[in-house]
């Protein structure tokens, strides 16, 4: 049945503070697309746009972040994506939301995209679609381009005071359009003093950084991170840009020191560069950019430096999924095999640790089918349970806790792997057809929606859908599991992750490790 579309010379139009903009309505959903937030030279902060006269369109998706190097098509059964024009001018957002009123004041969801710091857009997935959250949440739901990779992370501090802030213009980014939000989300039904940050993998962690970032405070009241812990990924750098730029420099055919040329070079003589450069540099253990620098804008990761006065005050939904690299094909047969047969399998990845680990898994998973701890997940899970220990002694806010767990019908059954909750949060499984079971996934993804929704209006997840969920106390971790019945246990893979983090193949991560 075709959905009704309205796009005229005189609606919808919303006024913002640098001028009109036109959307369009699609079944009642108001919908603005590539609106303009900043302005930002290369590797300087952002500054408001120029206000303008008349009325711009905002019909058409904005500009996405150049990347280090071509995407390649790839698992688009289990994350469907799409792709987009680039530009390094590419400060965009999104809006969907379900009124214009001013005086409607919405709670406001703005997502933060994957792709770690170097990659991804806030249109990457498809999933990341905003229009089912809106309708069906009734919230205003924003999700936004910034500058990624050596142009939003990468620091000529050392070349001059222009350069001052060049490690994190990437994150100036994100805070300009929280301003943008702050001064303008009224007019779009949104409530500025409600605003929720989410993302995944990368965007979890944008969450969590701009929750130590002083300019962010009281731009965003909640967060709700997902995958976004990663111990090795965000380390603070030992060293400046110094060697890494030089480098570059050489590799360009330019003089040491002379950085101003690296501000007209074009992006792809420089990505080449610094794409030839980085390993040998890497190697040494020097800094090679790519990520947040802690210095007085971001202040550094709060389970090192501890979380800021703000940051206590920021309830926080937070957790992973079973599988996370769970990306390759599962064991076939798996519901044919007898556990005999099955335990050289474990032996074969865990060594002397298997049996204890066979026990452990048991009792965490009773339900799950015993080869699925060769997917288990630990690398993220076991800094995000650190993240929650440490932001639970902090009473102002609270901090709930999820697993999802849910087994997907691809081959023989397959589980959770990065980013596979994502079509349940938007209420988007329509668009991945791996996500749909009958008779349960429409269950499972009503449950974590609503919760995402009932946390972003009232910082607490519960809803009648789920069973109660408490929030997480020093010691006690509750964690609600989404799976095919979802419940609350207390504590009950502790044992299971410190061990699994010791015994499990090392991960190494390098630059050109991209989290999506």
């Amino acid at each position: 049945m075709a959905k009704k579309f309205v796009c005229s010379t005189t609606e919808p139009i919303v006024h913002t503070k640098a001028g009109k903009l036109r959307g369009f309505i699609l079944d009642g959903t108001y919908t603005f697309h590539g609106i303009k937030y900043a302005d930002a030279k290369r590797f300087q902060m952002p500054a408001p746009v120029e206000p303008w006269e008349g009325v711009k369109d905002a019909l058409s998706y904005g500009y996405v972040c150049p990347m280090l190097s071509q995407e390649v098509p790839l698992g688009e059964i289990m994350v469907p994506h799409r792709y987009w024009p680039k530009d390094e001018n590419c400060q965009y957002l999104n809006v969907w939301t379900q009124t214009i009123s001013p005086d409607a004041k919405k709670p406001v969801m703005v997502w933060l995209h994957g792709g770690g710091f170097a990659a991804g857009s806030s249109i990457e997935q498809i999933a990341y679609d905003g229009e089912n959250m809106s309708k069906y949440g009734d919230v205003v739901v924003v999700s936004i381009n910034h500058r990624l990779n050596i142009l939003g992370y990468m620091d000529l501090s050392p070349f001059g005071e222009k350069y001052a802030n060049s490690a994190n213009v990437g994150s100036a980014d994100m805070v300009a359009a929280l301003r943008w939000v702050h001064d303008n989300i009224a007019n779009f039904g949104g409530d500025p003093e409600n605003v929720t940050l989410f993302g995944q993998s990368g965007g979890g962690m944008k969450v969590w950084s701009l929750m130590q970032t002083p300019s962010a405070e009281g731009l965003f009241h909640k967060g709700i991170i997902q995958s976004g812990l990663l111990d090795g990924f965000l380390n603070s750098p030992k060293t400046d840009g110094t060697h890494i730029v030089n480098a570059m420099l050489k590799e360009l055919g330019f003089a040491e020191g002379e950085v101003g040329k690296l501000e007209t070079v074009p992006y792809d003589l420089m990505a080449s560069a610094y794409n030839k450069v980085c390993p040998e540099i890497a190697r040494q253990g020097l800094y090679v950019g790519g990520n947040p620098v802690p210095n007085d804008f971001y202040l550094g990761d709060p389970r090192v430096v501890g979380f800021t006065e703000h940051a206590k005050t920021i309830p926080v939904l937070i957790g992973t999924v079973f599988g996370e690299f769970a990306f390759g094909p599962g064991v076939p047969h798996k519901y044919d095999l007898f556990d005999d047969e099955i335990k050289p399998m474990i032996v074969e990845k865990y060594g002397e640790s298997s049996e204890e680990l066979i026990n452990l898994f048991k009792a965490a998973y009773p339900n799950k089918n015993l080869t699925d701890l060769l997917a288990l997940d630990s690398m993220f899970r076991s800094p995000t349970k650190d993240f929650i220990e440490k932001k639970a002694i902090h009473e102002e806010a609270p901090i709930f806790s999820f697993m999802f767990a849910f087994e997907f019908p691809y081959d023989d059954g397959k589980p959770a792997w990065h980013c596979s909750e994502i079509p349940f949060v938007f209420h988007n499984t329509d668009k991945v057809p791996i996500c749909n079971v009958p008779d349960f996934s429409d269950k499972l993804e009503d449950q974590i929606f609503q919760a995402w929704i009932h946390f972003a209006k009232s910082g607490n997840p519960n809803h009648q859908g789920l069973p109660e969920w408490p929030a997480c106390k020093p010691g006690d971790e509750a964690t609600m599991i989404f799976d095919e019945n979802s419940e609350v246990k207390n504590n009950y893979d502790n044992k299971l992750i410190a061990l699994h983090l010791k015994a499990a193949p090392k991960f190494k991560f390098g630059e050109e490790t991209v989290l999506h």
